[in-house]
């Protein structure tokens, strides 16, 4: 954590405020016990099930209180944003909630169940290559052609401190927590979690999650400042920018204790586990902070820990081969 606080980072005070705009639309998520593993760990393993979050993952919290912000004027022309899938869903629900046009850029390798999500809830989808910065394009044009407001996935304040709930709600939840994880792909979810975690709880550990296939926030963390990557591979779409964003950057740099990188494998069983031991439903994505401490890239032995699973939204594919590979690594 740095020594002064940068003007551009999220209040409290934003995030409480965010609170108050999205309650009624964005649902509080439930700390799960998590018995098998509280016993191995010789702690307390709970899980921050934003898996159950309407429209399948946290993306909601951001995109809503960003949307509720935007004059009547931007409303009325329309709303786009760029996503691999769980935002572009979060952006046509708020939209349908404000009873106006979504239109949502996504890649040409987005996951099925996440692209008929998005059109289930009214958005227009539009296709555009593989990587966040193809689609960021495509979306900056359509924008500014056809007079749509841009609703950023990540690198906002309005979406970090809409995000910043999740943390709000696990410390309203679990005072006595000593351990949050949660995982970063853009970095919104981790930067308003640890903003709002680490000002009401300072001597909490705070530490973000990112696949070693798609490490561009470690990448950030390691050369002082966002970097891309020349390709990011891992079965985590949610999790794959090639590059962090420079406000989600500053925000990890001042409240993230630490970002660990895990592999797909220990990711795909997190996700069996989630399923075959909790009866959750819960996308690699989200299954990411689980594989960082049944790997050991987190160290929680007799802590108190919460584990964000952001999303929910696993293709349905998956979700049948998961349960047919036989027992999971985490015994019952």
């Amino acid at each position: 954590m740095g020594t002064e606080v940068s003007p551009d980072l999220v209040t409290l005070g934003e995030i409480q405020g965010a609170a108050v705009r999205i309650r009624g639309v964005a649902v509080p998520t439930p700390l799960v016990p998590f018995p098998e593993l509280s016993e191995e760990t010789g702690g307390d393993v709970r899980l921050k099930c934003e898996s159950l979050q309407r429209a399948g993952s946290f993306k909601i919290r951001g995109a809503y209180n960003f949307v509720s912000q935007l004059s009547r004027d931007e409303v009325a022309r329309g709303i786009i944003t760029y996503s691999s899938g769980n935002h572009a869903q979060a952006v046509a629900l708020a939209a349908r909630e404000k009873g106006v046009r979504a239109v949502v850029v996504m890649p040409v390798t987005a996951p099925g169940v996440k692209v008929e999500g998005a059109r289930r809830l009214g958005a227009e989808v539009v296709f555009e290559g593989t990587t966040s910065l193809e689609r960021k394009a495509r979306a900056e044009a359509m924008a500014g052609e056809e007079g749509l407001a841009m609703v950023p996935p990540f690198d906002h304040p309005r979406i970090i401190a809409g995000q910043g709930t999740v943390g709000l709600e696990i410390v309203q939840d679990w005072p006595e927590v000593e351990l949050v994880l949660v995982p970063i792909g853009g970095g919104g979810l981790a930067s308003g979690t640890a903003a709002a975690v680490k000002r009401l709880l300072p001597r909490v550990r705070v530490v973000g999650v990112e696949p070693e296939g798609a490490s561009a926030m470690r990448a950030a963390l390691d050369a002082g400042e966002p970097v891309t990557l020349p390709r990011t591979e891992t079965i985590a779409d949610g999790l794959a920018p090639v590059k962090a964003g420079s406000l989600t950057f500053l925000h990890a740099r001042e409240f993230l204790d630490d970002v660990v990188l895990v592999r797909d494998d220990a990711i795909r069983s997190a996700a069996k586990a989630l399923l075959l031991r909790r009866k959750l439903v819960v996308e690699y994505s989200g299954a990411a902070t689980l594989a960082a401490v049944m790997s050991g890239a987190v160290e929680a032995s007799g802590l108190r820990t919460a584990l964000v699973l952001s999303g929910g939204n696993l293709d349905p594919s998956l979700l049948e081969r998961l349960a047919g590979e036989g027992p999971s690594e985490v015994e019952a």
